[in-house]
């Protein structure tokens, strides 16, 4: 048994309280309309490590749960957008990725089961006519740019879905329009550390209701600034750093008893898919690497340059099958709705393991001792992530 299996019993005894708490800090917020969560579970914590604003993963997604996904779609555009009837969706334009492209067509298919009309589109994807997914081809429709608003087919649509990160910036025709999740959001605006301090705020709340420590639902995280690892001096100030936060997490680990080598990644903290992460064990380490490794770290999708780094306390996952396993949990209307996991045989229990060598599997394919958690401590900290997504919609609008 672990420290979570010992205390689940928490979540029940409470769930009264968790219900009405959830129900009035989601009126507090925006919540978005929909998100996915990276969550580990090494038994002695459960936390969100990665949080996604647009979700590319929809693919993943079991058939028998796109019934309550297309009902909380509903749900939320019911509500938001009382008359909205047609969703144009705007995707990434990886047209050469038949997984993202199925990824867009399951969303597709889901707002046609919510009742609404869906197209799909996009300036930069003119000419291709369709995009072959894993299950077919995925019909695009005409998109123009016309001034300030983007017209489909010569009309203004009701409201366009972004299922594209903006890292590059705001594309353009989206200014007149009603656009969800919002522009603001794009990783050209969005950072990764603001997520986690609005994410703490929420954790320290549900543990004090609890009576257990915010420890054991977060990660531990700093943000080194303004940092140019084309530099001497740079390096040598984000290597202290590292060291100085490993030391705080070596002393968490002898309080909890736990015998392990703290592990920390050193992320860009912008949206990187996958990109500009590294995993170090010392300050010293960092300061070996190649101008290779070291200009992957200040690299991030989009080719940004990135200066500020979320350095973030590694959570090794307890579960494993053909190789490490982590759940992934889709939600809708902050509701955690769908859950598959990643599965990374070429990877450790420590690493990233989201890369080309992952694979996903349905809960329902998993052995119950791997998805025990889903509903209990995984499904609270992915609704808790859906509500610091909101407080960050509502910090980003305020910022103009």
């Amino acid at each position: 048994m672990t420290y979570l299996d010992d205390n689940e019993h928490l979540l029940e005894s409470k769930r009264v309280e968790l219900t009405e708490w959830f129900t009035k800090k989601r009126s507090e917020v925006p919540i978005p309309i929909y998100g996915s969560v990276d969550i580990r579970d090494s038994g002695w914590k459960a936390c969100v490590v990665d949080a996604n604003h647009f979700p590319a993963g929809f693919n993943n997604v079991a058939p028998e749960d796109e019934p309550l996904l297309s009902q909380l779609l509903h749900n939320h555009l019911q509500r938001r957008h009382p008359n909205c009837q047609w969703v144009h969706l705007y995707p990434e334009s990886h047209t050469r990725n038949p997984a993202y492209i199925e990824n867009v067509a399951v969303i597709t298919r889901l707002l046609k089961q919510a009742g609404f009309k869906a197209t799909v589109g996009s300036p930069e994807l003119e000419g291709h006519g369709a995009l072959d997914g894993l299950s077919g081809p995925l019909q695009l429709v005409e998109v123009e740019v016309d001034g300030d608003s983007l017209l489909v087919n010569g009309e203004k649509p009701c409201i366009i879905l972004l299922n594209n990160d903006l890292t590059g910036g705001i594309v353009p025709g989206l200014a007149t329009q009603q656009v969800s999740p919002p522009v603001e959001m794009g990783w050209h605006r969005r950072r990764k550390s603001e997520h986690y301090a609005a994410l703490d705020e929420y954790v320290n709340e549900v543990c004090e209701m609890l009576g257990i420590d915010p420890w054991h639902l977060t990660t531990a995280w700093i943000v080194s600034e303004d940092k140019c690892l084309d530099k001497e001096n740079c390096r040598i100030e984000l290597a202290a750093e590292v060291d100085t936060f490993i030391q705080a997490i070596k002393q968490r680990y002898e309080k909890h008893g736990i015998d392990r080598e703290p592990v920390v990644f050193v992320k860009n903290d912008r949206g990187t898919y996958g990109l500009g992460i590294l995993t170090i064990t010392s300050g010293e380490q960092l300061l070996q690497l190649s101008n290779r490794k070291m200009k992957k770290l200040s690299y991030s999708k989009g080719g940004v340059d990135a200066d500020n780094f979320l350095i973030q306390e590694g959570v090794p996952t307890q579960f494993s099958g053909d190789g490490p396993i982590e759940p992934v949990v889709y939600l809708v209307d902050g509701e955690a709705a769908s859950w598959f996991y990643r599965v990374n045989s070429k990877k450790s229990d420590m690493d990233n393991l989201n890369s080309p060598s992952s694979h996903f599997h349905r809960r329902d394919e998993m052995p119950g001792h791997l998805t025990r958690h889903a509903d209990g401590w995984h499904a609270l900290v992915a609704e808790l992530s859906m509500l610091a997504m909101g407080k960050e919609m509502q910090l980003q609008s305020k910022k103009d």
